[in-house]
């Protein structure tokens, strides 16, 4: 009988109907409840005030059934990955250390953040965070977030919130440090913890520090900017095309006006690209890694017309041996052994074009709290020709390496 009830349960796992989850875009003058009942589905999720609806179908919907519906387009919701990065590991400071001793180090001379200060700290402006977690508590951020949102917590669960034949990426440089790194970290007096028996440490987590780091990054550049935590990324990295558009929506209308994105995929996806133009029409700074591919093919939505892409350089200008580049690339900065906040009360050493963009997310800060427009134009303007060190990327790393001084110094 046991046996008997097993296969009868096997057979009706097996027997389920495929369901799959696709975005829905219509009017706002559109009921969706007409569209659901046409397509046989069920609303999972929506983007308020977009028209933007997550369902659940049971088959997608032929092309001459959405133009009758009145859809505008549709999409299946694919996965989207944070990058990996090198990380050289885990570094505990003497308890005399400042939070914020970091701010000192080469890549933050280079690019001259802490004598940009002088001029503009990145006051009354809010910088969102679209990310993983963030350790709030961490002695280098308090002070320096402000509310955020946990769209992991709060999101619909289900096996068809996500198209699970999606392809996702994890890009992982090559972890490596120079002598001027070297030094600093000696001057500093850290003191690197043995990995092996860090309980803080997860290796199967690789998004386990990656909103900390980069939010560490930030706070650093424009210290008297407020970050917006935003975790759409979940520990083991992962997010959806769907939730990322609906953070970049809800940054929008809770103030932001500068949206740091360290992350990418290889997919053009109209979601995502209208949430990009939603922000960009309300005049809020867009910024997004290149990616750490080592190539020109672009990534989303560092390719999206408006948005400030950045490359990783090293402490000699050079384009990182992983950072993209390409006609898409704006600007560069420096993403090659930077020092910055860990969970726990700790700090690492890590590389990767996920910190070279909230370097350039804080210098639009400190620029965005003295000009209420045309922030890209100044970061532009001051950017450092690089293509005689990068003759075989000479064109492929766009205006060059951010000098965030002569970016808000008056002429």
């Amino acid at each position: 009988m046991f046996l008997l009830f097993v296969l009868v349960c096997s057979l009706s796992v097996q027997a389920s109907p495929p369901s799959y989850p696709l975005i829905v875009q219509i009017p706002l003058t559109i009921d969706i409840t007409n569209i659901v009942t046409a397509v046989g589905g069920k609303v999972i999720d929506a983007i308020p005030g977009a028209g933007t609806y997550l369902l659940r179908v049971p088959a997608v919907p032929p092309s001459w059934m959405l133009s009758r519906l009145g859809i505008q387009w549709t999409e299946l919701n694919e996965g989207a990955m944070l990058p990996g990065f090198g990380e050289l590991g885990v570094l505990a400071l003497p308890p005399d250390a400042a939070p914020d001793w970091y701010k000192q180090q080469p890549s933050m001379l280079l690019i001259r953040s802490a004598d940009a200060l002088l001029y503009s700290t990145g006051r009354a402006v809010v910088i969102a965070d679209i990310n993983s977690k963030v350790d709030v508590a961490h002695p280098a951020l308090i002070g320096h977030l402000t509310t955020g949102y946990d769209f992991v917590a709060n999101k619909p669960t289900g096996p068809t919130t996500l198209n699970q034949s999606s392809a996702s990426f994890m890009d992982q440089p090559p972890s490596f440090i120079d002598q001027s790194s070297a030094s600093f970290m000696d001057r500093v007096s850290a003191t690197f913890l043995d990995q092996s028996s860090a309980s803080f440490m997860d290796d199967n987590n690789p998004a386990y520090s990656h909103g900390t780091l980069c939010a560490g990054v930030i706070a650093a550049v424009a210290p008297d900017s407020m970050i917006m935590p935003l975790r759409v990324f979940d520990d083991r990295g992962s997010a959806d095309v769907f939730t990322i558009a609906k953070a970049i929506r809800y940054a929008v209308q809770q103030g932001a006006q500068i949206i740091n994105m360290s992350y990418g995929t290889l997919n053009d996806s109209p979601t995502l690209q209208s949430a990009i133009k939603f922000a960009l029409n309300k005049n809020v700074v867009v910024v997004a890694s290149a990616g750490n591919k080592n190539t020109s093919v672009p990534q989303y939505p560092a390719a999206y017309n408006g948005v400030i892409t950045v490359a990783a350089t090293d402490l000699f200008d050079r384009k990182a041996p992983f950072s993209n580049y390409g006609g898409d690339v704006y600007v560069d900065a420096p993403g090659v052994n930077i020092f910055s906040a860990y969970p726990g009360g700790y700090y690492s050493v890590v590389s990767g074009t996920s910190f070279s963009a909230p370097a350039v997310a804080g210098t639009a800060a400190l620029i965005r709290s003295l000009h209420a427009t045309g922030v890209p134009g100044y970061i532009a303007g001051a950017a450092i020709n690089i293509d005689s060190k990068n003759l075989n990327y000479a064109g492929q790393l766009g205006y060059g390496r951010i000098d965030v001084l002569r970016a808000v110094k008056p002429d």
